[in-house]
């Protein structure tokens, strides 16, 4: 099933021939999906059931709860609670890990609420949730007479329990207000109208009040097709997919539709999960579709750094925030950066170090190490081509760096075992296939390329040289080996005065726990360690 591209941008978020999967169907109608980061397994809603579901890979679909109060959205907050739009009760409802119901807004003036349909979570911990009136309609709800006279958007504070929600709107703003998402730095919050076939974008202030209400983008319809806006997120770049004629529309930052994915059955809602959350699960009318993108989510409170329980399957580590401590104090996730990505294309250079068929290709010198494995399992390569392309898009240096000797390797010291194995490998000896680049990591019209012979890229290089001729003072630094060529190319960089940025998914090593050692511990006081997406949105 071919995918609509209207922009190149397009062609980072999602394979233009990415197969649309039906993981499962026979519902009546699907919503709400939500993917559990410990337990790695989708929830999602069947309103006119009256049930929630579970899908897991070991498992496949089973149901969680009957009698679900005809519930609707879902999400998680960050102790990971569930979070539930009902649509019988007109509540926003909380179920903790016993399934304990605990009602946090039902009414505002003293009147019903319509019916709580979408809902997101704020880093604060506010839940921001629309009420259109479906759920007072037949078939999606109970049938009854709306008690407020309009439709809104609220926000329920952090700890607030059963009081009343504020109100964020002007209260006939919108017709249904249905989907809405923040923007990956929570400054703005995006809101659809189903009705209207619009999303509006506000401007989140500090107290959790929205200002500057505008038009996002209109005209979300198409007569030849059936669909309309509904589900709506944001992904890591900030930009906006939502459900639409065909299936999902995506808008870049500036409200253009960049491209359009089809999707077999009206599509009502989405999520990104799995255990790399790069796989994107749409709720489509009587089934629930998957595709895998490039591309993940904005970074939602629930799923930063949830230790696995035992026998639960591992947490994905493309995302948590924080690496709490397993058996031994060993870390179990990448230790990211939590503070805002503030990068200036003219003063950045990407490096591109050691990746070399030798190195992390099968059948190189060092295959048995166990570098190639890791280079796969954690994506290495297609990362780092996928940053380099959006670098020269935006003018950014791209400077490989190679470890290349001569017949002996005569050139290298014999102080350290790293480099006697190199020697009897006979690896990364010039003009040999081993010494070439990566498959997908050639240098490109306007890169630079940069010889070493040592572990550093510094020593004995023509790096900095090149660097001052560039004017770079940020290096993103990427490659092979994280604990050895990244690591000390990131230490001497930071004792030079450089500042260093460590895309901890754009690196590998021979395993996770050498990778684990250095990113969440040596690199920590020389890096900033975040994730490619983030330095993707800051090149913006």
């Amino acid at each position: 099933m071919a995918h609509q591209r209207l922009h190149p941008a397009f062609d980072d978020l999602i394979e233009p021939d990415a197969p649309v999967e039906q993981l499962a169907t026979g519902f009546e109608f699907t919503e709400g999906p939500i993917w559990h980061p410990r337990g790695q397994y989708l929830l999602f809603s069947d309103m006119p059931g009256d049930v929630r579901r579970r899908w897991d890979s070991a498992a496949g679909v089973r149901e969680q709860l009957r009698g679900s109060n005809k519930g609707n959205g879902l999400t998680y907050d960050a102790q990971l609670n569930l979070v539930v739009c009902e649509h019988a009760t007109s509540s926003v409802a909380r179920f903790d890990a016993q399934g304990r119901r605990q009602v946090l807004a039902s009414h505002f003036d003293g009147r019903e609420l319509n019916s709580p349909n979408d809902v997101c979570v704020h880093s604060d911990g506010s839940i921001y949730f629309s009420d259109p009136s479906y759920g007072r309609m037949p078939y999606y709800g109970i049938e009854r007479r709306p008690e407020q006279g309009f439709q809104g958007v609220y926000r329920i504070a952090p700890g607030q329990v059963a009081g009343e929600p504020q109100l964020l709107v002007d209260r006939f703003l919108f017709k249904q207000p249905n989907g809405l998402c923040f923007s990956p730095d929570e400054r703005l919050l995006y809101v659809n109208d189903t009705d209207q076939a619009n999303i509006r974008v506000f401007d989140v202030q500090a107290d959790g009040g929205l200002s500057g209400p505008r038009l996002f983008a209109s005209g979300v319809r198409d007569s030849g097709l059936p669909g309309v806006p509904d589900g709506m997120k944001c992904d890591s770049l900030g930009n906006v997919w939502v459900t639409a004629p065909g299936g999902l529309w995506v808008f870049d930052p500036g409200g253009r539709v960049i491209g359009k994915i089809r999707i077999p059955e009206p599509a009502a809602n989405l999520h990104w999960g799995g255990p790399d959350w790069r796989t994107l699960f749409v709720c489509a009318t009587r089934s629930v579709y998957t595709v895998r993108t490039r591309i993940g989510p904005r970074i939602e409170p629930f799923m930063r750094g949830h230790p696995a329980a035992a026998g639960d399957p591992p947490p994905a580590s493309a995302l948590p925030v924080s690496a709490p401590a397993g058996p031994a104090g060993a870390a179990i996730g990448p230790l990211l950066s939590t503070d805002p990505l503030h990068l200036q294309a003219a003063d950045c250079a990407l490096l591109i170090q050691d990746m070399q068929n030798d190195v992390v290709i099968a059948g190189g010198a060092f295959a048995d190490s166990g570098s190639p494995a890791h280079c796969t399992k954690k994506n290495t390569i297609a990362n780092i081509a996928r940053l380099a392309a959006h670098c020269r898009r935006h003018r950014v240096p791209v400077i490989h760096v190679w470890f290349i000797v001569g017949p002996g390797a005569l050139e290298i010291p014999m102080n350290a075992p790293l480099f006697l194995g190199l020697r009897e490998a006979n690896a990364l000896v010039r003009d040999t296939w081993g010494a070439q680049p990566a498959p997908g990591l050639e240098p490109q019209p306007g890169d630079h390329v940069v010889i070493k012979n040592r572990m550093s890229a510094w020593e004995g290089s023509s790096l900095e040289t090149t660097l001052k001729a560039l004017g770079s003072k940020t290096i993103i630094d990427t490659g092979a080996w994280t604990n050895m060529s990244i690591e000390h190319t990131a230490r001497t960089g930071a004792d030079k005065g450089y500042r260093v940025i460590l895309p901890e998914d754009a690196c590998s090593t021979m395993n996770d726990e050498w990778h684990l050692a250095s990113v969440n511990y040596a690199m920590q006081n020389v890096a900033t360690v975040v994730q490619v997406d983030t330095v993707i949105a800051a090149l913006h």
